[in-house]
């Protein structure tokens, strides 16, 4: 099995919080329910942009960012 990779369209939200526990913060900080929720095995980075309406492209940087380690304003 390879392992897992940030910026792949068909990873499971469940799986991104597994290998990047950091990136929670992104989600917390907008408000988005999807840390904790029963159907993150389910749903990817474009499920919950499409939900939200978030642009795809500048979250995924912010979820860079935090994998990464960098500060970044997860404010918006």
């Amino acid at each position: 099995m390879r392992a897992p990779r940030l910026d792949d369209p068909d990873l499971s939200l469940h799986l991104l919080f597994d290998q990047w526990p950091q990136t929670a913060a992104v989600f917390l900080s907008r408000r988005m329910l999807c840390f904790g929720c029963p159907i993150t095995p389910f749903h990817t980075v474009i499920d919950a942009c499409l939900e939200y309406g978030l642009d795809e492209a500048e979250f995924r940087a912010e979820l860079r960012a935090a994998a990464l380690g960098h500060r970044t304003d997860c404010t918006k």
